[in-house]
């Protein structure tokens, strides 16, 4: 074997280490086998999942935080129940390389009927599903082109922000192959400057000079665009009230005093959309206009008064640019603003405070006290995430500490989701800190909001989470059932009903020890058991998975949730044999 060779399953391995993954997720299953013997020699941490869906649902939540995530899982019955929330990984732009272990390739080549097939000697179908919901895919069956064709498909996950497909047939894992590229790290190439470039930046330049009226709005697709940092900088040197989408909430520092939070439109403050409604510029940053992440599309401001940074794009009012860097522009835009030309809008709405003064203790728990009294739980550096439904509705009014995150439902919304996704988050929050220097590291934690509906979709990973000894806090919000779904339709029908478990038993049935169940676990009916609960110095400051089980109204809903539902009363009430 000569120096500059390398197997290739420690050259991919070599290459995701060195951009900075650390963890992989998956399931084993026979064609995957001799590839997972890797790992661990690679220095890479291997987090067996229960599921093939949720490992890519725990890699979503571990890109989410680390930059680029990995799973994997085995052809075809492993890889298809992992589609799901691949799926949603590319919905919501978030780099995770699919790894598939395939047959051999003299096996393929000979169309044998072996098992995981439809027995037709076709081995591509499996791979074409993901075409559609993945940015790049490579199958890497030529030892000569092998390390070319992994840097590639890595360099598609990190340039397009989204998942990528990568088939390692059985043979091919022991095969030999350069090792030089190793030396050459994979980067993300800068967009060329287009010659337009200064008449972008000139354009929009312009219009901030111009306006009287101006507000900025950060959504989340400013994350893949990386100006995270311009956008601060934006929003400290202009003073402009700032507000964000679900999708680009803590991804702007709330603690800014111009930063209001969410905007929500109709279903939001008052003061806000009037502000909104009358401004004559709104620069948007990272636009992600789904129906979800827009409040039915009615936060989005009309054309004439938009600056928008998109991914190739940068719209001034109706003229769209394309072929421009987000991040050159604005880039640009900051270096030349004259802070004396900009305006300071007067009569600004007031910033929306979140007190509980006003919550009797005796009070049972609702939706409009309980997001409220567990606010004050949060610090800095915390994660927390809120699950589709009633959690993620309520979490989007959260007043965050600096240097947060909080991950909502945002447009894919598949039930069950942020469960396995607060698994990955959590290692790689914890992977994150340990590396950082002694000054930067935090005593954050992880908090989960979820409904007991979600929580029976994806609930086996709440023993990984205890194998792991992750810091994580999950509130369960016992509602009885799918709140969200009985609002939308069928109040009274079974099929919004679940099963009843007993969450008070759950660490003991996943795997934690007795001494660790006997104190980490909670309940709470009124808001004054609740207090308690968060004053606990377990929630506060204690290690390991701790679970607080939370009781409120099977239709107790607020904001729009609460207009579907006062939709489908009155549907009701006009016609009272009609099923609802």
């Amino acid at each position: 074997m000569a120096a500059a060779d390398i197997k290739l399953a420690d050259y991919l391995f070599a290459r995701l280490r060195q951009l900075g993954v650390q963890s992989i997720f998956g399931v084993p299953g026979d064609f995957n086998l001799r590839l997972l013997d890797f790992v661990t020699p690679a220095g890479l941490h291997w987090v067996g999942n229960c599921n093939e869906l949720n490992a890519a649902y725990a890699a979503d939540g571990y890109g989410r935080i680390n930059g680029l995530a990995a799973v994997i899982t085995t052809f075809g019955v492993g890889e298809l129940s992992a589609l799901n929330g691949i799926a949603g990984a590319y919905a919501e732009k978030t780099p995770v390389v699919h790894i598939v272990g395939t047959p051999p390739r003299a096996v393929q080549s000979a169309r044998t009927f072996v098992h995981h097939t439809f027995s037709d000697g076709d081995f591509r179908r499996f791979a074409a599903m993901s075409t559609h919901i993945t940015a790049a895919q490579t199958n890497l069956t030529d030892s000569a082109t092998a390390p070319e064709r992994i840097d590639w498909i890595l360099q598609q996950a990190l340039v397009h922000s989204r998942p990528v497909y990568l088939e390692i047939p059985h043979d091919m894992n022991d095969v030999l192959v350069s090792a030089a590229n190793l030396n050459s790290p994979i980067h993300v190439p800068e967009t060329p400057r287009a010659a337009h470039e200064p008449k972008v930046v000139a354009g929009v330049l312009d219009r901030v000079y111009s306006a009287q009226r101006p507000l900025i709005l950060v959504d989340g697709e400013s994350e893949s665009l990386n100006i995270l940092e311009q956008i601060d900088t934006l929003v400290q040197t202009t003073g402009w009230p700032t507000w964000t989408s679900i999708f680009g909430k803590s991804l702007v520092n709330e603690q800014h005093p111009n930063v209001y939070g969410l905007y929500a439109g109709a279903y939001g403050d008052p003061q806000a959309k009037e502000y909104y409604d009358g401004a004559d510029l709104v620069i948007v940053l990272g636009p992600h206009y789904s129906d979800t992440n827009t409040f039915l599309f009615s936060t989005i401001a009309p054309s004439a008064v938009r600056v928008s940074f998109s991914e190739t794009t940068v719209q001034i009012g109706n003229d769209t640019y394309h072929d421009v860097s987000p991040r050159s522009v604005l880039s640009q835009v900051l270096q030349t603003l004259d802070v004396s030309r900009i305006s300071r809008p007067k009569s600004l709405p007031s910033k929306p405070k979140i007190s509980t003064a006003d919550i009797p203790s005796t009070d049972l728990i609702a939706q409009k006290t309980f997001f409220r009294l567990v606010n004050p739980l949060f610090r800095e550096g915390d994660i927390i995430l809120t699950e589709t439904g009633t959690a993620s509705h309520g979490g989007s009014g959260f007043r965050l500490p600096a240097k947060s995150r909080i991950f909502g439902a945002v447009t894919w919304l598949s039930i069950g989701f942020m469960l396995p996704a607060t698994l990955g988050a959590a290692l790689a929050h914890r992977e994150l800190n340990a590396s950082a220097s002694a000054s930067a590291k935090t005593d954050s934690q992880v908090i989960l909001f979820i409904g007991d509906g979600s929580l029976q979709m994806t609930a086996q990973e709440i023993s990984v989470m205890i194998r792991e000894k992750l810091r994580i806090v999950i509130f369960i919000l016992n509602n009885d059932g799918y709140t969200i779904e009985r609002v939308i339709h069928g109040r009274k029908q079974a099929y919004n009903d679940v099963p009843f478990w007993r969450h008070t038993q759950a660490l003991n049935y996943f795997g934690a020890d007795e001494d660790h169940v006997a104190g980490n676990t909670f309940t709470a009916r009124t808001c004054g058991e609740l207090q308690t609960v968060l004053a606990d110095e377990r929630i506060q400051r204690g290690e390991g998975l701790r679970i607080v089980e939370v009781f409120m109204g099977r239709e107790d809903v607020q904001g729009v949730l609460l207009d579907l539902l006062n939709r489908q009363v009155a549907r009701s009430s006009s016609c009272p044999h009609r099923l609802e």
